[in-house]
């Protein structure tokens, strides 16, 4: 089982896109990495799961139930289930998604 992971070297860009890419998944978490290039974002949605959001690079804006997080390196934000969220980049944008079973 791999103990430990560089971020840094697992994020890459798609020209208007966004990447996932799953670090770790178990019965009792699941981290993921997303790659968001800029002027793309993810519509509003819930989730069942509690979770944080961990901003690795660059600039955009979180809306957690409809209050605006800026997003920078090194802000992390904490999810409720079921709070509506959605996200906008700014500039190409990396975060660390982890959600709790």
């Amino acid at each position: 089982m791999k103990t430990n992971y560089d971020l840094q070297k697992m994020i890459s860009y798609s020209d208007g896109g966004i990447i996932s890419k799953v670090v770790m998944a178990s019965d009792k978490l699941n981290i993921t990495l997303f790659s968001m290039a800029a002027n793309t974002g993810i519509n509003e949605h819930t989730s069942t799961k509690a979770g944080t959001v961990y901003i690795i690079e660059g600039e955009g804006v979180f809306l957690l139930a409809h209050e605006p997080i800026i997003m920078k390196p090194g802000i992390l934000i904490q999810m409720k289930p079921h709070q509506p969220h959605s996200i906008s980049a700014k500039k190409d944008t990396s975060f660390l998604l982890t959600l709790i079973h």
